[in-house]
């Protein structure tokens, strides 16, 4: 089939890398505009729009999608279906109408759990066991049109968001490839999804992000996880702002009793106290300064008794 891809982050590219390697013709790709980025804040293009240029594709970078020169160019493509990874834009009905075949969105859940925007740090989060990615027709509803297929893959439980997103896109780019196989022989049907089992995953902001060590362990161990890398698990200490990578619940048996929020430092470890049993810190990041090890921060801060995460 001629197809036109639309996706915009690096999670998109081993999709966009499986379809030009397939049997289907990549025609076009649609990502978003250039965006500043790196220290000197240049814009620079996302990465599905620089393999795309690479391989010498025609990029589209619609500032909206509604557009009527975008819509009036996919129209003269006349592509047969338009695979979408991580776009980023909600797609109108005008654009939805050109291809024969549809948008095939890869969405990141076992739809219809976790729909929305962030559904892989919402499994973590929550604690799923098993997570996966699905693809389903696009329709005006949020990530409700009917499935093709799915993939599934465990939750690990040292995963962080990143680590199984980056499965998953790969995971994913081959369940992509097999639902446009079976779209073009006509071997495959999507089905609606259940409405009695559909839950949200809202994008997590910087709130959302705040580890509270008055919780138990496994919520901090959830949290930290589910946020790394993005939006960035936070704590404060002497008020000022203290990024933290995952950390590492301890058994409750032969631990340090401390109170929530409270440190332990020795030369291998860094432990704090939780509501329950205490967790080990792994790597943070103090404002101003590049991440380090936990135990590297606290030689330098010495710690007091006194003094809480949280504070």
């Amino acid at each position: 089939m001629k197809l036109v891809f639309a996706g915009t982050p690096q999670v998109a590219v081993p999709s966009l890398r499986a379809l030009i390697d397939s049997d289907h013709e990549v025609a076009a790709v649609v990502t978003r505009p250039d965006a500043r980025s790196g220290r000197g804040r240049t814009f620079s293009a996302s990465p599905v729009g620089e393999l795309a240029a690479s391989e010498g594709i025609e990029v589209l970078k619609p500032e909206k999608v509604r557009d009527p020169e975008f819509l009036e160019r996919l129209a003269e493509i006349a592509p047969d279906c338009c695979p979408v990874v991580a776009y980023g834009a909600l797609l109108p009905q005008a654009a939805l109408d050109i291809p024969r075949h549809g948008w095939v969105n890869l969405h990141f859940s076992l739809l219809p759990a976790w729909r929305g925007a962030a559904p892989v740090q919402h499994a973590v989060l929550h604690g799923d066991d098993v997570t996966g990615a699905s693809t389903f027709r696009i329709v005006k509803e949020l990530d409700a049109g009917p499935v093709f297929g799915t993939v599934a893959e465990d939750v690990r439980p040292t995963d962080t968001s990143g680590d199984l997103l980056e499965r998953l896109s790969h995971s994913g780019a081959e369940l992509l490839r097999r639902t446009l196989d079976g779209i073009e022989a006509g071997t495959l049907s999507p089905v609606e999804q259940p409405n009695a089992e559909v839950t949200y995953a809202s994008k997590l902001s910087t709130e959302d992000a705040e580890v509270d060590f008055t919780a138990p362990a496994r919520r901090v161990d959830r949290v930290a996880r589910a946020c790394t890398p993005a939006p960035g698990a936070w704590t404060t200490f002497r008020g000022a702002r203290l990024k933290l990578g995952p950390v590492t619940p301890l058994p409750e048996a032969d631990t340090p009793v401390l109170d929530p929020g409270q440190l332990h430092a020795d030369k291998k470890r860094v432990i704090v106290g939780t509501s329950t049993h205490p967790v080990v810190l792994g790597e943070v990041q103090p404002q101003g300064k590049r991440p380090m090890a936990a135990v590297d921060w606290a030689r330098g801060v010495r710690p007091t008794e006194d003094d809480r995460l949280g504070r």
